[in-house]
């Protein structure tokens, strides 16, 4: 393993989104994750969305750089093992509901007795304690409840769901961001180990920005708004000539009277109604309209050339039929040629973010269940009789 993470084990207890993306982003960067999965099937994301020959094309990317083990946590066997590895482990990310891991033996307390410089990462809907602790808490649900649902989609319709689960990654990126700095205080010698509580809902909600002080102070509830960004104009999404859209960005002052001349309309520029963005705001309709009826007589390649010649931020909106094919994103590495097993060659996403000198990599995609259970096992002194046993007894696949 290389990368900055090197030499940090870290043992994943979890399923589908929220915690194995925590792994993976660990994984990528040096770290060595030992996925644990359910002999009886492994991990539900192996059949998840779009398949390929069986298995999902969202494993082998979620579960890149981890090892497989298949234990039965129910079975004492298999328990043992768990607890094993957590003595020797770092990081232990999680994702059961609260109390889940407790009754198997296997919770915070059972552990850190083991290793008391552990971190361990609980991802749940709700958090660890408060009154809806125990209730089933999915991304949707952390989505609908942290506030980004209410804010997302058209003004005249229903709520919409952003297009992926953004809440299970938003609790992803949380958790690795709370493990990173426990492993610092840990390896500076500033302390033990210490559990990281991530709640799906906390999560969508700390990127609410100012949400909660402008319903405080103002009585503002913020809502559904389209492409359109409220507040901060011009900022919008608008039509082309050939049936496209255009997302223009000009919200500065300077960028928005270079946007007012690259449109042709210098007039608007020059308004001192407009020479400050709570200006610009009150008359957002006015100013939406001139950069509207500016847009639809021109195709997005044109519409782009124009605003890119005026240094004004925009940008067409991408599919992945876009993305796959955008020379930026080649050159960035952001699309990495991967072989699946059989020798099936696909396109998946890059290591983010670019580290100068430790850098992530992809080293191989998601593994067979089970794939590591014997290395697994052995590295932790179990001889080739005591795991044909565990097989035998159904402890481990």
């Amino acid at each position: 393993m290389s990368g900055p993470l090197a030499g940090i084990r870290v043992l994943e207890l979890g399923q589908l989104i929220a915690a194995p993306f925590a792994a993976r982003l660990m994984a990528e960067f040096g770290a060595e994750v030992i996925k644990v999965e359910s002999p009886e099937g492994g991990d539900p994301l192996r059949k998840w969305r779009k398949l390929h020959e069986g298995t999902s094309l969202w494993w082998y990317l979620q579960s890149r750089n981890k090892k497989s083990i298949a234990v039965d946590l129910k079975a004492p066997d298999g328990a043992a093992i768990v607890k094993a590895l957590a003595a020797s482990a770092d990081v232990v990310i999680e994702n059961f509901r609260p109390g889940g891991l407790e009754k198997l033996g296997l919770g915070w307390a059972d552990l850190s007795a083991l290793n008391p410089n552990l971190v361990m990462v609980r991802i749940s809907g709700y958090g660890q304690t408060g009154p809806y602790r125990d209730r089933p808490g999915f991304g949707a649900i952390g989505e609908a409840m942290g506030g980004i649902r209410y804010t997302t989609g058209e003004p005249d319709g229903a709520p919409a769901r952003v297009g992926v689960s953004i809440g299970d990654t938003l609790a992803s990126l949380h958790g690795v961001i709370g493990a990173l700095m426990a492993l610092l205080r840990v390896k500076m010698g500033q302390g033990t180990g210490q559990v990281i509580d991530v709640s799906l809902v906390e999560s969508v909600f700390n990127v609410m920005e100012s949400l909660v002080p402008e319903y405080d102070l103002l009585g503002h509830v913020r809502t559904r708004s389209g492409g359109a960004l409220p507040g901060i104009t011009p900022s919008n999404t608008y039509p082309t000539r050939d049936g496209g859209y255009v997302v223009i960005a000009g919200n500065s002052d300077p960028i928005f009277r270079r946007l007012m001349g690259a449109i042709g309309r210098p007039d608007l520029a020059e308004d001192p109604r407009f020479r400050s963005n709570d200006g610009r705001s009150a008359e957002a309709a006015l100013l939406d309209g001139a950069i509207s009826d500016w847009s639809r007589g021109r195709t997005i390649e044109e519409a782009l050339a124009t605003l890119d010649a005026a240094d004004v931020p925009a940008g067409r909106i991408y599919s992945v039929a876009d993305i796959v094919d955008d020379p930026h994103y080649a050159a960035r590495d952001m699309i990495l040629d991967t072989e699946l097993p059989g020798g099936t060659h696909v396109r998946m996403p890059g290591i983010v973010p670019k580290l100068s000198e430790t850098p992530g990599a992809v080293r191989w995609p998601g593994p067979a269940l089970g794939a590591h259970t014997d290395a697994v096992l052995a590295d932790l002194g179990y001889d080739p009789a005591a795991i044909r046993r565990l097989r035998d007894a159904g402890a481990v696949r």
